[in-house]
Parts: C-alpha cells; structure tokens; sequence
C-alpha cells in the first residue's frame, strides 16, 4: 500500500510558501535525524530552490550517532546547503541557528535589514518546540499529533531577525514506498492515512536486519535477524502481553507497541536509512514512476482512460 497524506491546509501551505519566498533571506529545513531522506520535502525544496539553507537533523539525540554523521556529511557536501544536528529542547544548540543564518546571510543586520528566515518541515518533526526554545516562551503550539500548526506564524525572535513557521507539510506524492513507512512510523503522517500493522512490520523487517541487538534487548528475544517481520511482531506481541482469547496476538496491538516504542526511544538511538539506502530507494521509486507515467499515456493515447489537460499558462 502506498502511503499519502496531503490534507486541504497543506496545499493551502504550499501556496503560501511559494508567496513567502520572494522576501526570505535564509531557509531552515528541520529533517528528523532518525529519517533524514524520507523527512527531506522534494516540494519544499522546489519551492525554495536558490535561497541559502540550512538543514537542520532535528531530535539527533534520538538518531544513531554513526549514521548522523554519514547524513551531515551528505548534506554538507551539497552546493548551497549546511547542515547541523540538532536537539530542539536544548537551548545552547538551538540559538547557535542565529548564528548559523547570519552566516549564510552576512548581509541581514539591523533594523534596515533584518533577518527573514522561512522555517518549514514535515509534521511533527519539531519546528514549535525548537521555535519556543529560540523564543524563550510558547510563542508556538506544540503537539505529538501531525498537523498542530495551521497556520504561517511570525515570530519577532530579535530587533533584527524575524522567524516565520509554517505548518508541517508533505507533498502531493510520495513516490518513495520506503520514505512513506518512515513518515508513517516516525508520527509525520495523519492516523487514517495508513495501516499500522502493514507499517509496523516494514519497520520490523528493516530493524531486524539493522538493529537486531536493540530489538533482543528490548523485547527479550534470541535470534531476532533470522526471524521475518511477521514472526518478530508475533514474538513481540507475545513479550508484551498483546494477547486475546485462545493465546493469539492481538497483531493491531503489537504493530501499535511496535510503533510507539520507537517514536519514544525504548528501542534504543535508530536511524531508519542511509544516505546510500535512500539514493537507492529514490533510484527505483523515480523508475516506478516514470514506468506508470509512459503507461498511464499509453492508455491515453489509446484512449482507453481519460487524462486531465493542463491548462494553458497565462501570457
């Protein structure tokens, strides 16, 4: 099952974005350290295309250290971009983006010019906890549920230097299947938009392979990277008591302990992809898609479906 969710306020936010962009000086992207590909928007990075960035590896206290690392580097290497780790509760860490942001933009100083800075991401990946660490006080909602923030907020966090947040947005299409089971697993992604089972064992059937140490510990098992998704997530639900009658797991409830165990940390610092991983999941979800595409035309052109015309740009 592919995994989409894009309710009407982030079209909405998109549309904003594109309008808002015009007068930013430096865009911070927070990207959630556990899933740095799968958190990074390909819209946003359309719709920003040209501004100095900073990507921000949010809840890297979260994150395999060694894999942070490989993804700083990643990002470090790109033309244009910084990237920093960060912990959005910190308050050290956190204000050292001022810093960062005057850096990309040396020129924004004082009342005359003062820093605009766009701060987007995907939901719930952190930006309201970081933005009231930078404020000093709730300037921002937070929440654990995707979709808290509905609405562009501007924030005066110094004399000369404006923040505006937007609401956490993902993109029309996720051509990614792997980047889709991320989100879902991390919180990015609304609760009717996927099956918590099917999602927890695409989880499992990573970690087993990745994590199997973390996985016994936490669980109490033996021989986890020899187990398939489905056993583990039998064997998980029997450890944790996800019973019903007769001795069956319950599997809904164990896909959702899977799931909250991870998004709380219990299992351990995890970071679901590689740099190399997700290049190679992107390569095949951009194949796929260009396959669909040249059917989809095909049966146009045979006239077999019937293809929404795009309309004429304006002169």
């Amino acid at each position: 099952m592919a995994i989409q969710w894009f309710p009407g306020h982030m079209h909405l936010t998109r549309k904003a974005i594109a309008e808002r962009i015009k007068d930013i000086d430096v865009v911070i992207e927070l990207l959630d350290a556990r899933l740095p590909g799968s958190s990074a928007n390909p819209m946003l990075a359309e719709l920003t295309k040209g501004k100095p960035a900073l990507k921000v590896l949010n809840k890297q206290d979260l994150a395999d250290p060694e894999r942070t690392a490989l993804w700083l580097a990643h990002y470090n290497a790109q033309e244009g971009v910084r990237a920093i780790p960060l912990d959005a509760s910190n308050t050290a860490p956190a204000k050292a983006l001022i810093a960062a942001c005057h850096e990309l933009a040396p020129n924004r100083r004082g009342l005359a010019k003062p820093m605009r800075v766009l701060i987007c991401g995907i939901p719930n990946v952190g930006k309201s906890t970081l933005i009231n660490t930078l404020k000093g006080k709730r300037a921002a909602k937070t929440g654990d549920e995707a979709g808290v923030t509905k609405m562009e907020q501007r924030i005066t966090i110094a004399d000369d230097f404006y923040l505006y947040d937007t609401p956490g947005v993902l993109w029309p299409k996720i051509i990614v299947a792997k980047t889709g089971y991320n989100l879902a697993a991390s919180g990015a992604v609304g609760r009717n938009a996927f099956d918590e089972e099917e999602v927890a064992l695409e989880m499992l059937d990573y970690l087993r392979q990745s994590y199997a140490p973390l996985l016994e510990a936490r669980y109490k098992l033996q021989g986890v990277a020899s187990m398939t998704d489905e056993q583990l997530l039998d064997a998980l639900g029997r450890k944790r008591g996800a019973l019903q009658s007769g001795g069956k797991v319950n599997l809904q409830k164990a896909a959702e302990i899977a799931i909250m165990d991870f998004r709380a940390n219990s299992l351990g610092r995890i970071t679901l992809e590689t740099p190399s991983e997700f290049a190679q999941w992107l390569a095949e979800g951009q194949q796929l898609d260009a396959e669909r595409q040249l059917r989809k035309e095909a049966l146009a052109e045979a006239k077999l479906i019937r293809v929404k015309k795009k309309p004429a740009p304006k002169v």
